[in-house]
């Protein structure tokens, strides 16, 4: 079971720490039969589906009296923010008055859910839930006057349906889900907001509307407060992209920080996918219907995998004081000094990212908070993200994709696939990383392969009896493996970061000629054949500053900010362990500190000695590393860097897409012409097309916005971004195109 951080909430692991000596394995939530009822017989089969819903356990939660204490404190919210006209209040309360109402009908949910049941039913081969992990969150929701609050990253619509029902059918209090989601169905509508489901009010289109409406934002902290005083349970949604979603997180510590409520317990749920479903609930109730007909009549494929995470007190986590965001600074001043003027040497510390949450979350607090307040939302924000992420299982779709896509790119013979999908499956059992499947090794890659096959090139040649598998040379298919293999990224995380700063070193090495490399076979452009002999020492601080320069580029939650002053060094010792590098002491006549040494982050002296002194640090030998020489530890360097490839190359488009950017433009037409650079760039090399995906534009701007490469200006309501004056310059945009180009290892 995913445990809590250890750093974090230390108190809540101990508290809450798992039973081990029973085993109770996995559920089938879609494979129900008369076992699962209190009958027996031929009829009883037929209908057990049926039978089994009217058994479960509902909490009914009616919304009595809600409407008028809310009502309540959003006047005075809004009368200590400003004071309006006479009678707006009541008048833009009207439009929220059925979400106020929401409640949860236990005849209603129970029809509801046999419907999800057949629904999923059709769309999944099964739906496996963890029982070791769902055995925790029913402690906890049994303990007297615990607050539950689930968060996950959202994928797909199905999410939010599968955590309420998984919660449903194994007699846990359902959650209210808040969705932002905008039905125009008026009686689909109702039926949802009795089931639990608070929505997009009518008159906002989408969810940042909603979060730009100060009147919403202090009526839904209002609505959660009253929520969580009733003693219900929350489901939350958070973007991992936009970090949209993460209001609700903030609420809810401005609600326990103001005392209005004494605590609440996370729930991570970690949601994995063979292919996540693009099931659509837009529009009115006659499309809604006909796409449930159509599943009727479809061939389930796909399996999920749900994990629930260990609950911990959200208390505990944002009062403890071990988020050091006092200290976090801008991008600019982490980086650009190293990039512009060459110093070695960066600040350590932890990235700001202002932009993670918008100014109007904070619409319902009386005073504006300061600078602290907001980074340390975004840091629980971040964790979380983290945290959800590390629930969630890797499906033998994302593993195969991950082989294809980043180690066989110009395709790979059947044997010598599978052969890498046992490597790879030991290698994330090493890490402790659940996967999705099982079965015989023949079994499970023909199931991914039949899966992916729509993105896929398969041929077997008439004088060979293997097939030969390739992705499909198109932008469509290459995002498909791009999005299915995330989760193995992200276990690979700390060894990614490791081996792109071993790429960037050898790189200087190569570029200043200071040592040689002497290849026993040739190798030709990026496919290595045969042992490679590196004759290179690599010296421990200047990799871990490589590292750690990297860091500062990474995608929101690759790392948990609690631990982000330690992952540079973690990533260089992770290569050690998987046995890439070797270490080695070199003993030095100069005292030479370790990195966070030199950095003032370990500086202690003993309470009993009089005479504090840095003999501790001094006593200290330069560590450095070789590469070690087995056959497979080039590709396996080569398979890490291609990982981070994908984010470090679409900033590099972005950078170069700056050079076509003479004038200040809306932020929509500015994120779409460098969207359409990146697209023409990947189309002219006629591959890499994960990185000129229009969210990986997205997330490339944010970044040089936080580097202060491009500026941002608000003019009448609308976001202006252009170049600032330093870049300009072409000569600094091509220092910052090699500093980031730097960590591509091909």
């Amino acid at each position: 079971m995913v445990q809590g951080c250890y750093q974090c909430t230390p108190e809540s692991l101990v508290r809450t720490k798992p039973d081990q000596s029973d085993f109770l394995g996995f559920r089938d939530l879609l494979s129900i039969n008369e076992k699962q009822t209190r009958y027996r017989g031929w009829l009883v089969r037929r209908i057990c589906c049926a039978l089994f819903v009217s058994g479960c356990k509902v909490y009914p939660s009616p919304s009595h009296n809600r409407q008028e204490r809310i009502s309540n404190r959003v006047k005075e919210a809004l009368a200590a923010k400003h004071k309006p006209p006479e009678g707006e209040n009541s008048q833009g309360q009207l439009h929220f008055l059925p979400l106020i109402n929401t409640c949860i009908s236990s005849g209603l949910i129970r029809l509801v859910g046999w419907v999800l049941l057949k629904m999923f039913a059709s769309m999944f081969g099964s739906v496996q839930v963890n029982l070791n992990h769902l055995s925790a969150v029913r402690r906890a929701s049994d303990e007297e006057g615990s607050l539950l609050v689930y968060i996950h990253v959202r994928q797909s619509l199905v999410d939010y349906a599968l955590i309420a029902l998984t919660l449903f059918c194994h007699n846990v209090r359902v959650p209210y889900t808040f969705c932002p989601l905008q039905i125009k169905s008026s009686i689909l509508r109702a039926i949802l907001q009795k089931v639990g489901v608070v929505l997009l009010p009518p008159s906002l289109l989408t969810e940042q509307d909603a979060e730009m409406d100060p009147l919403h934002a202090c009526v839904m902290t209002s609505l959660v407060r009253e929520l969580l005083l009733e003693g219900q349970a929350v489901s939350v949604g958070v973007s991992a992209e936009s970090g949209q979603g993460g209001q609700w997180l903030g609420r809810i510590r401005h609600l326990i920080k103001a005392g209005s409520v004494p605590d609440v317990s996370l729930v991570p749920v970690g949601i994995s996918y063979d292919s996540a479903p693009n099931f659509s609930w837009q529009g009115g109730l006659k499309s809604v219907l006909q796409n449930l007909w159509t599943l009727l009549w479809r061939r389930p494929e796909g399996l999920v995998r749900i994990h629930f995470a260990q609950p911990f007190s959200f208390k505990e986590m944002f009062s403890s004081g071990r988020y050091r965001v006092d200290e976090w600074l801008p991008l600019q001043d982490l980086l650009l000094s190293v990039v512009l003027n060459d110093r070695v040497n960066s600040h350590f510390g932890q990235r700001r990212m202002p932009w993670l949450l918008s100014p109007s979350h904070y619409a319902f607090d009386h005073e504006e908070p300061n600078q602290s307040e907001r980074n340390l939302d975004i840091a629980i924000i971040l964790h979380l993200i983290f945290s959800a992420h590390s629930c969630m299982a890797v499906m033998s779709t994302g593993l195969v994709a991950s082989l294809l896509l980043h180690k066989h790119y110009k395709g790979v013979s059947a044997p010598a696939l599978c052969r890498d999908v046992v490597w790879l499956t030991e290698e994330l059992l090493l890490r402790n990383k659940d996967v999705g499947f099982s079965g015989s090794l023949a079994e499970v890659v023909h199931y991914a392969l039949s899966l992916l096959a729509p993105h896929l090139i398969m041929a077997a040649a008439p004088s060979r009896m293997e097939v030969f598998i390739l992705p499909r040379p198109t932008p469509a298919a290459t995002r498909h493996l791009s999005l299915q293999s995330q989760a193995v990224t992200r276990t690979f995380a700390l060894e990614a970061v490791g081996a792109c700063a071993v790429s960037a070193m050898l790189r200087e090495v190569a570029f200043s000629g200071i040592s040689s490399w002497e290849r026993s076979v040739d190798v030709e452009g990026e496919d290595v054949k045969g042992d490679i002999e590196f004759d290179v020492v690599l010296c421990q601080s200047k990799l871990t500053e490589k590292a750690s320069k990297l860091c500062h580029l990474l995608p929101k939650g690759f790392m948990p900010p609690c631990q982000s002053e330690s992952f540079a060094l973690d990533a260089v010792d992770s290569l050690v362990r998987c046995g890439i590098l070797i270490m080695e002491e070199v003993p030095r006549a100069v005292p030479t500190c370790d990195f966070l040494k030199r950095e003032g982050f370990l500086d202690w002296t003993t309470s009993d000695d009089p005479y504090p002194s840095d003999s501790d640090c001094e006593e200290e030998d330069l560590h450095s590393y070789k590469i070690s020489q087995p056959i497979q530890c080039p590709g396996m360097l080569f398979f890490l860097c291609s990982m981070l490839a994908e984010h470090l190359r679409a900033l590099c488009w972005a950078i170069r897409g700056l050079d076509h950017m003479d004038t200040s433009l809306p932020e929509a037409e500015f994120v779409a012409q460098i969207h359409s650079h990146m697209s023409d760039t990947a189309k002219g090399k006629k591959r890499h097309y994960e990185s000129c995906s229009e969210e990986a534009a997205r997330t490339a701007i944010g970044t040089l916005v936080d580097l202060g490469v491009v500026s941002e200006e608000r003019q009448n309501q609308v976001v202006l971004l252009g170049v600032t004056p330093l870049f300009r310059l072409s000569e600094n945009r091509q220092k910052l195109h090699v500093f980031v180009e730097q960590y591509l290892y091909n």
